[in-house]
């Protein structure tokens, strides 16, 4: 049986990394230890991921035709990328700081990414089929027309809803059949408190979208898949983390990776906890997403120290 494409409607950054003792904090100037310039955006890591971990995917998206690398890196990666239009318009970017913790603060710059129109999304549409996926996230514009064709069109709609806005609260979440979401973001679906436990974010979540299935991820404290009456927790891996930016994407890429396999939702969960416990210790965004193969060594034989990609942004 042929596998299933899985057609990701998704921005392409460029990152921007300061590496800082701590995040800026209002009007204070801050020295930067170390800068460096890299492939991110929601989109892009999570195609990127997918494709690394053996997936079909093909991104729809835009960048400028400046940035043409980066499209590259990604058909290099395994990544569809017939559908990544470039434009005379600048590409989206943000400026990522990065601590002595591990933890993140960015700022985001749309650019391209927030550019398509009905006529891309005609073209995009047309080469997709009933029962393939459609991954988005909130990083690009007209989210709420792609939910709505996806959803005419016969597609299985895969949606994590960051950057986290209110606007998200009016889009057509009932064509999602999975969600991704992180605390904080399931919190503001649910209407709870950031601090609500887990179970209860996820009783929450069950009354927003009843039809759906639910993966809520909790960096440190694991993370919970829900389908109706279905409860599965995957612990988190034990790992010092050196950078966050990414993990969740790169969550991402390999659970949907591993659904689009024909893995139980428990395989899926904990190769994608495997994956993003790799990645949190290596810096940066794309370059740290594991390839399978250490994904399925650090299965078979416990996480090892990691070693970075060499392939950089110019």
């Amino acid at each position: 049986m042929e596998t299933r494409m899985l057609h990701n409607f998704g921005s392409i950054n460029l990152d921007h990394f300061y590496r800082v003792p701590h995040l800026v904090r209002p009007g204070e100037t801050l020295a930067s230890r170390d800068y460096r310039v890299g492939l991110g955006g929601k989109g892009a890591n999570q195609s990127l991921a997918m494709a690394r971990a053996g997936g079909r995917v093909r991104h729809w998206g835009r960048l400028g035709r400046q940035d043409a690398w980066a499209r590259d890196l990604l058909g290099r990666a395994g990544v569809e990328v017939e559908a990544i239009a470039l434009v005379d318009e600048p590409s989206g970017h943000a400026i990522i700081q990065v601590d002595d913790r591990g933890e993140n603060a960015i700022i985001l710059f749309p650019g391209a990414n927030h550019g398509t129109t009905e006529q891309d999304l005609d073209a995009h549409f047309a080469a997709a089929s009933p029962g393939d996926w459609l991954l988005a996230q909130n990083e690009c514009n007209a989210l709420p027309r792609v939910l709505e064709r996806a959803a005419e069109a016969g597609l299985n709609v895969a949606f994590n809803p960051a950057p986290m806005s209110d606007a998200v609260l009016e889009l057509p979440l009932a064509h999602c059949r999975l969600l991704f979401v992180n605390r904080g973001e399931a919190a503001w679906l649910a209407g709870l408190d950031e601090a609500s436990p887990p179970e209860v974010l996820l009783d929450g979540l069950a009354r927003r979208l009843p039809d759906g299935e639910t993966v809520l991820t909790l960096g440190g404290d694991g993370a919970w898949y829900q389908s109706g009456d279905e409860r599965h927790f995957q612990p988190a891996l034990p790992v010092t983390p050196r950078d966050t930016t990414a993990a969740g994407d790169t969550f991402i890429g390999y659970y949907l990776a591993a659904l689009q396999q024909g893995r139980p939702v428990t395989d899926c969960l904990t190769r994608a906890a495997t994956a993003a416990a790799l990645g949190v210790q290596i810096a940066g965004a794309a370059e740290s997403i594991p390839e399978a193969t250490a994904v399925e060594r650090a299965l078979r034989d416990g996480l090892p120290a990691p070693h970075r990609h060499d392939e950089e942004a110019p």
